[in-house]
């Protein structure tokens, strides 16, 4: 097709004066389009119904008559309309195509064009037809488009809820299904997409908006995204929406937006239960290989003394040494009894036989450790500072508690400062539905960045304390793990230590 197009006079000759006349009065569109043979083109005639409707003046007459009707078809749709003049003038069959107009009062309207071929004496192609206003039929078709569209997207969510988003006025349509997973219902006004986003979890919010962008920006086919969203009875529920955008822009941007969501509540609650026991999992996994590195590490080390004074005994004749390395053999025997005693209580722990748990009252546990290590105190003249509530209780092991206490209140005796009065301070903190036992000590305190990765192994001393054998620590956090709790430390060469023991949510 040639751009230097050809302007021709719109008016017939007046040999054609009569029939100008007649298809003037008519009310349909009539135009006759003609193009040579080296393919100019040009519109040969214009009945008055066509340049009244098209909105064009008496000046835009006067210039390029194709210009001007070029100029009301819409810029989308100009390519395809020439395209198919020039098909429907090679094969000589009638030309029939639909396109839409822009016109300034009456808007965008689609036209369906008809005309018939005819080769007049110049061997110029002669398109005779008229344009029929489709608009109406158009917009009902769109709909149905729409709500196919909708309907094939919500097949993939088989019964969830389905919505549709028209973007320039922020309304949505929610569907029944869709309006009861957030149990609302048909009288409830959320009709705007502003009014569901309120209702998303501010934790979830901002990849809730991330991930539509980048459907936006065309990164995916479609946006999908799971967040929390607040029910009518104002709980959290988990909401899967996905949806993809069907309509743009001559900008590119979204102007509709259909989709479908439903509950996934059930599957998270499944999820966070499935990872909870991986975790538990995870924690025997590395139970089982501490304890299998303990077993390796510490009877190999017995038994190679026992190998090693074995030898000696019978490789020499001296009865003196003989009777030593007797005494010796009976020094790494009690050891080793008492590796085994240790390594029994271990696979105790971890047992359900002893995960028995009742409601205990911390104040009557306390006080019982403080009367067991009622001299130690009066020795080391220790302050007590008990801030717990007398009524505050937690579900607990009960054997596993007067250890818990003891072990800490030992240790925190033990290593206290030489400088100053030792102080231990029993307190509770409260948070998120959680108590945790705080013990605090202004004793010799412990490196952590040298030692923390190793402070509750078994057999580990960090201060040259000739009672300290290592094992209790390492038995008590096994025992508050057990019982699904956790614990923590803080602590500070010369200033002190403080250990907090998270009951989990079963704290009354």
């Amino acid at each position: 097709m040639k751009t230097n197009l050809a302007s021709k006079e719109l008016l017939v000759h007046d040999s054609y004066g009569y029939h100008k006349r007649i298809l003037n009065l008519i009310p349909d569109l009539i135009f006759q389009i003609t193009v040579n043979s080296n393919d100019d083109f040009y519109f040969s005639y214009l009945n008055k119904s066509i340049i009244s409707f098209f909105e064009v003046n008496r000046f835009e007459l006067t210039c390029n008559p194709f210009e001007v009707i070029k100029s009301r078809i819409h810029p989308d749709d100009r390519d395809a309309f020439f395209k198919s003049i020039f098909v429907a003038k090679d094969c000589y069959d009638q030309w029939h195509h639909e396109f839409r107009v822009q016109l300034t009062n009456k808007g965008t309207l689609w036209f369906k064009a008809t005309a018939n071929i005819d080769i007049d004496e110049n061997g110029c192609a002669v398109f005779i037809g008229s344009l029929n206003d489709i608009t109406d039929i158009k917009l009902r078709e769109f709909k149905i488009i729409e709500s196919e569209a909708r309907y094939q997207f919500a097949l993939e969510a088989s019964h969830n809820g389905v919505w549709d988003y028209d973007v320039a006025t922020d309304k949505v349509y929610f569907s029944k299904e869709s309006l009861h997973i957030l149990k609302f219902d048909e009288t409830d006004n959320l009709v705007t997409n502003s009014k569901w986003d309120d209702r998303i979890h501010p934790e979830d919010y901002a990849t809730y908006q991330e991930e539509i962008q980048q459907h936006i920006d065309g990164l995916t086919p479609y946006y999908e995204n799971v967040k929390r969203v607040l029910t009518k009875d104002g709980e959290y529920r988990w909401i899967r929406s996905k949806g993809k955008i069907i309509e743009r822009d001559d900008n590119g941007q979204p102007l509709r937006i259909i989709g479908v969501h439903s509950d996934v509540t059930l599957e998270k609650e499944k999820e966070k239960a499935m990872q909870h026991q991986m975790e538990i999992i995870s924690k025997q996994n590395n139970r089982l290989l501490n304890f299998a590195h303990i077993v390796s590490h510490n009877l190999r080390s017995h038994t190679g003394n026992f190998k090693m004074l074995i030898n000696i005994i019978d490789e020499t004749n001296d009865q003196e040494q003989k009777d030593e390395c007797f005494g010796f053999l009976k020094a790494t025997s009690k050891a080793l009894s008492e590796t085994i005693d240790h390594l029994k209580e271990l696979v105790d722990i971890q047992s359900t036989i002893v995960h028995k748990k009742e409601d205990l009252n911390l104040n009557e546990f306390l006080h019982q450790t403080l009367e067991v290590l009622s001299n130690e105190i009066k020795d080391n003249k220790v302050n007590i500072v008990n801030l717990i509530d007398r009524k505050e209780t937690v579900q607990f092991n009960p054997a596993y508690l007067e250890s818990l206490f003891l072990n800490f209140t030992t240790n925190a005796i033990k290593y206290s400062h030489p400088d100053r009065t030792p102080e231990i301070t029993y307190s509770l903190e409260k948070e998120n539905g959680n108590v945790m036992l705080v013990i605090k000590d202004n004793g010799l305190g412990i490196n952590l960045d040298k030692h923390g990765q190793k402070l509750f192994g078994m057999y580990k001393t960090f201060h040259q304390h000739p009672n300290a054998r290592g094992i209790g620590l390492f038995m008590t956090k096994n025992q508050i793990e057990s019982m699904g709790g956790t614990i923590e430390v803080e602590s500070q060469v010369n200033v002190g230590t403080t250990f907090k023991i998270n009951f989990s949510n079963e704290i009354q």
